[in-house]
């Protein structure tokens, strides 16, 4: 007998199946589906979008482009944290954040993916101008 499978008789057919590998393809399912269900939003959308540009983000930087409370921001920023499409790094007392495309399995492909269809978005288009003038507006200031 093999150990971790699960014996199945059927018409006096002995099959070992290895329920290991049946884990395994569920706990990846769910994965995904987190996966999912975390770009399944409009504002984690928008916050992805921003990210792709490339550049780590500081919560107010993300805040000012999105026009969001500092509490919206940073709840989305822990779901995407969380299902591993983004990395955050502290930096006394603020948290950046960039894309992490090595840490969930097809990353990079996924990202492409996004940024292709986010990309063309209105939207996305105001977020970036809002980005980039609070960028420019920072580098005279301090994030508050």
């Amino acid at each position: 007998m093999v150990q971790g499978a699960l014996i199945v008789i059927t018409a006096g057919n002995i099959i070992y199946v290895d329920i290991f590998a049946y884990a395994d393809i569920l706990i990846c399912m769910k994965t995904t589906a987190q996966i999912f269900k975390a770009l399944s939003d409009e504002t984690r959308l928008r916050i992805i979008t921003l990210l792709l540009g490339g550049e780590e983000l500081c919560v107010c930087d993300i805040m000012a482009a999105l026009d969001l409370p500092q509490s919206t921001v940073s709840r989305h920023l822990s779901y995407l944290r969380n299902t591993g499409l983004v990395d955050d790094r502290r930096q006394g007392i603020w948290m950046h954040y960039r894309i992490n495309k090595e840490k969930i399995e097809h990353g990079a492909a996924l990202f492409k993916l996004l940024a292709d269809i986010l990309f063309e978005q209105e939207q996305s288009a105001r977020d970036q101008r809002l980005l980039k003038a609070h960028l420019a507006w920072k580098e005279h200031t301090r994030c508050s």
